[in-house]
């Protein structure tokens, strides 16, 4: 069984529609796929309808943008309630918090000499209800400033770069509380990603799992080079966490990132599925 549980769609940062994503899916022979968009749980009937469809096992989930003393952290919820009151308003406020500092991210951009506008970035947003960093990548994109999204970040949008704009985030371990009071599990998304340990160190993961019931890590993804990934699967062991594998895939806007290029122990999903049947 091939098990892939973060993806996004168009709903937020993604370039397939949700139908789409999951037929993809299919084809590349996996048998389980998770729809983890953005702060949104907008594409998940879509998806599990096509997955009925075409003989595919979607997961409900969603990815909620958190922060650790204001480094980004992301959370993937599967199973949560989206009419959970709690958490609909805090992804409520997060979203807000996205469309609220475009202008800001724009006036940066105009001042370093790669002007976009609001009109130009909004198309690039079609369904989704979360605007994105990488929505203003790809309008960047479109009139010539950049060549793809990776060379936008890493020019301009990365977190403290030029046009960087703080926004509206959960506190990682309010989060993880809100996706537990919504019968979700919590996954801490891409842990130690493109050296990022220093702000979810071993000892702060364990003070999660002690006081917050975090319920798993993901250990197998693109931005963890092999050795990051045994460490990460190790702490997973000592600490009883779900070490989860996936690919984070985002269609054409992110690169090396295909569907299937990381996936989940067969074990691992079971136990998953076990926990949220308890709750």
């Amino acid at each position: 069984m091939r098990i892939d549980l973060h993806t996004h769609s168009l709903i937020s940062d993604g370039t397939d529609t949700p139908g789409e994503l999951v037929r993809k899916a299919r084809a590349v022979g996996l048998d389980v796929v998770g729809l983890t968009d953005h702060d949104t749980f907008d594409g998940l009937d879509e998806a599990v309808a096509e997955g009925g469809r075409v003989g595919i096992h979607v997961v409900r989930g969603m990815e909620l943008s958190c922060s650790r003393y204001g480094d980004s952290v992301h959370v993937l919820a599967y199973g949560a309630d989206p009419a959970s009151p709690g958490l609909a308003a805090e992804m409520a406020r997060v979203r807000d918090g996205r469309l609220g500092r475009l202008a800001g991210v724009l006036a940066k951009l105009a001042e370093l000499g790669v002007p976009v506008t609001e009109a130009e970035v909004m198309a690039q947003v079609g369904e989704s209800p979360s605007v994105g960093r990488p929505h203003i990548a790809d309008a960047l994109i479109q009139v010539g400033h950049v060549r793809d999204r990776q060379e936008a970040f890493d020019r301009f949008l990365a977190d403290g770069g030029p046009a960087h704009v703080h926004r509206y985030t959960i506190e990682v371990d309010r989060g993880i509380d809100l996706v537990h009071e919504a019968g979700g599990l919590a996954v801490i998304a891409h842990p130690w990603g493109r050296g990022r340990e220093h702000v979810l160190p071993p000892s702060l993961l364990e003070a999660l799992v002690r006081d917050h019931r975090l319920d798993g890590i993901e250990v197998d993804h693109q931005d963890h080079d092999a050795e990051t990934r045994q460490r990460l699967r190790a702490l997973a062991a000592n600490l009883g966490l779900l070490a989860t594998g996936s690919s984070d895939y985002h269609g054409a806007g992110k690169l090396d990132h295909d569907l299937g290029c990381n996936t989940t122990d067969p074990e691992v999903f079971d136990e998953m599925q076990r926990r949220l049947a308890d709750r």
